[in-house]
């Protein structure tokens, strides 16, 4: 069995802490860089990491970039320098015009993992993007030897990274490391063992969910498992901003407030900086932390990756981040939310057929 005694866990929820560490680790690297990321941005943060990639290419660092087309707002001319120098630069599965051009261009790769050397690995919910500085993130610093785990997860999406077709059993295969569960998702209705995962958590929890996304649309069997765990007294809390960078999500999610309050659930609207984070614990003990949006599109139409486990200094680190963010909340109000305008009630109705979208 791992030890996994020896994996030291990091949690980061200020892009001005972690950008600078994470850029650290990419200095210090002697062998090999691997970044997949839905996001990398041409701007004065993507810039500089691009520039400090191109730096460890010159030191003959191997360094391969995984990015989604899609998320990127960078193409290969930004990375021009560093694939001269022999970095790797794939960009996920461009879109294309075709009969079939939505069901394949929906299907995009959201994860976020940095591996360094075997050693260092980096995931959570972060961007590599100007704009996300004054956010409220959660990234995650892993030192031990699950790093090449990761290592072999970004190796075998690289190996799909254009393609529609292969084997989705073995791509969401669980990787079992001692006390810790690598949870990965590809687009599919089928098999979407992320979901299952909070599912089965829902449904064991005895004391206390904290949950924290920044979109909050989850199917019928999560809100289902969430409002029962609230009536066998479970002390049920979601943390979302108040409004989130994706304001037609917003409206939708809306309309499931009322019946979640109504049996007990703690809704929390963050008030402050956009929230982004992507965390979850259930009885102070078991965690999930990732790429996952709480919501039907990360769950169905998204290649994401979480990780499950328990790690009592990671556990505090993580209550300590929902006790910080519940400082700067308002409750819902289900009163208000029953007098809401018409008009908002008309606009959620006609959403609902588009939920599986946002």
């Amino acid at each position: 069995m791992a030890d996994t005694q020896e994996l030291k866990i990091k949690m980061y929820s200020d892009p001005l802490a972690f950008y600078p560490a994470m850029l650290q680790d990419i200095q210090n690297a002697a062998h090999f860089i691997y970044l997949e990321i839905y996001r990398f941005r041409n701007d004065p943060i993507g810039i500089r990491f691009r520039d400090n990639l191109i730096k460890k290419c010159r030191e003959g660092v191997k360094v391969n970039l995984l990015i989604d087309s899609w998320g990127a707002s960078s193409n290969l001319h930004f990375f021009k320098d560093l694939i001269e120098l022999g970095g790797e630069v794939k960009f996920f599965k461009k879109i294309r015009i075709s009969w079939d051009a939505f069901t394949k261009n929906h299907r995009r790769d959201h994860r976020k993992i940095l591996v360094i050397d075997d050693e260092i690995c980096w995931i959570g919910s972060a961007n590599i993007a100007g704009y996300a500085l004054n956010w409220r993130e959660s990234m995650f610093r892993i030192t031990g030897g699950i790093a090449t785990y990761f290592k072999e997860v970004f190796l075998e999406n690289v190996k799909i990274y254009n393609k529609f077709l292969y084997d989705k059993i073995a791509y969401t295969r669980k990787i079992d490391y001692g006390n810790f569960q690598i949870i990965r998702d590809v687009p599919s209705l089928k098999h979407q063992p992320i979901q299952r995962k909070y599912l089965e958590l829902i449904q064991n929890a005895r004391k206390d969910i904290y949950l924290e996304t920044p979109y909050f649309l989850p199917g019928s069997n999560l809100r289902k498992a969430l409002m029962e765990a609230a009536n066998r007294g479970v002390n049920v809390n979601i943390i979302i901003p108040k409004k989130s960078d994706v304001h037609i999500l917003d409206v939708l999610a809306g309309k499931y407030m009322g019946d979640l309050a109504r049996q007990k659930v703690h809704i929390h609207f963050h008030l402050g900086q956009n929230l982004h984070a992507k965390i979850f614990m259930v009885d102070r003990k078991y965690f999930m932390i990732g790429s996952a949006n709480f919501d039907y599109r990360s769950f169905r139409y998204q290649h994401e990756i979480c990780l499950f486990g328990e790690h009592k200094s990671l556990n505090r680190q993580l209550m300590q981040h929902f006790n910080q963010s519940l400082r700067d909340t308002a409750p819902f109000d289900y009163h208000n939310w029953l007098k809401r305008p018409r008009l908002q009630k008309l606009f959620e109705w006609l959403l609902v057929p588009f939920r599986h979208l946002f």
